[in-house]
């Protein structure tokens, strides 16, 4: 064909998405593509890509090789391998956050692509399109004037993941995976010494803002059980993550959270005195962010602050520094270059004097 028109529909599966090889003009607006996609989209240089979410892919959008780049404005992109490839330049309307779609990006089977309220692709589409409402259009599969109108749903988070800790003689050091919605607030923590037990006010540990938390190891106890929740900003609460179990006389039953060549590795030597090396792997090019706190959770020093290329990076900790003695901790946050969280990871240190 000359010309082809794609509007408001649902590509949800594996393999590609869309392919216009052949096809001189494309034009692809208000669609969902990805869940496990190869290529979400192989576009053509008159392609013009406006308003989809753009997720899950091994590729999100890929130009033909040898000609000028499509139009591509007003998408949202997420959790893609690689968002661009063979892109020199990216345009600034597209955006790389967690699209708060209903349940359609987490579970298989009632799979409803509506936007949460507070989803950030509301009224974030291209302006010169409005929604069925009269408004500006929807970033997603019901924006446009092909859409439809709809009550935008204020759920929950999605419950925490990840939950592991490790423990030494004073304390447990607990860490998860970040909740990326655009109206979270934070994390409440709860503890018991019973199994299956119930998170409730009655088992409350600490509301905590971040995704670590260290724990007084308590003394004469055996068994821990812990458990955390999300809540956002209008009050919501996710159901409760899996609940982890510590055996304070024996080893931590947890599934390590692992990340595929991205790592932040212990520093050594550890304990130190004066200095300290931190060492870290990147899988891809991006911006780091190297922070380190004392056991109070107040920052010490900014490590790392800039973009930097991938493989192993090192630096130093301590020179200079009049420190106390205990426990430290160190976090790393790295986006990739269109600006998505790709990696963070927490350990601790300790200084003795």
């Amino acid at each position: 064909a000359d010309s082809a028109w794609v509007y408001n529909n649902l590509m949800y599966g594996r393999g590609f998405g869309i392919d216009n090889e052949g096809v001189d003009h494309l034009f692809l607006t208000n669609n969902y593509i990805g869940s496990d996609t190869l290529t979400a989209i192989i576009a053509g240089p008159n392609s013009i890509i406006r308003n989809n979410i753009i997720a899950n892919a091994t590729k999100g959008i890929e130009k033909w090789s040898g000609y000028n780049p499509p139009t591509v404005k007003y998408n949202c992109f997420w959790n893609n391998d690689v968002n661009f490839s063979g892109f020199s330049n990216t345009d600034t309307t597209n955006i790389y956050q967690l699209p708060m779609i209903v349940n359609g990006d987490s579970t298989r089977g009632e799979l409803n692509f509506h936007l949460q309220a507070f989803s950030p692709l509301i009224d974030r589409g291209d302006p010169d399109i409005l929604d069925k409402d009269g408004s500006r259009s929807d970033i997603g599969l019901y924006g446009g004037p092909l859409g439809e109108i709809y009550t935008y749903q204020d759920l929950a988070p999605k419950a925490p993941v990840n939950l592991s800790a490790a423990v030494d003689t004073n304390y447990i050091f607990l860490k998860w995976n970040r909740n990326y919605e655009a109206d979270f607030s934070h994390y409440n923590l709860f503890r018991d010494t019973t199994e299956n037990f119930t998170a409730d006010s009655t088992t409350f540990a600490a509301s905590v803002e971040d995704t670590f938390y260290l724990h007084i190891r308590p003394e004469g106890i055996e068994n821990l059980y812990f458990k955390l929740t999300a809540v956002d900003n209008q009050g919501n609460v996710s159901d409760p993550s899996g609940e982890l179990h510590l055996s304070l006389t024996g080893t931590i039953n947890n599934e390590q959270f692992i990340i595929n060549n991205y790592r932040l590795y212990q520093n050594y030597p550890n304990p130190f005195n004066p200095t300290t090396r931190i060492g870290y792997r990147l899988k891809q090019r991006g911006y780091v962010k190297l922070y380190v706190y004392d056991i109070k959770g107040e920052l010490v020093e900014t490590l790392v602050n800039q973009n930097q290329q991938a493989g192993y990076h090192e630096v130093n900790f301590g020179a200079g520094k009049d420190l106390a003695s205990g426990i430290y901790i160190y976090q790393i946050m790295v986006r990739s270059e269109n600006n998505i969280p790709v990696f963070s990871d927490i350990n601790k240190m300790i200084y003795l004097k």
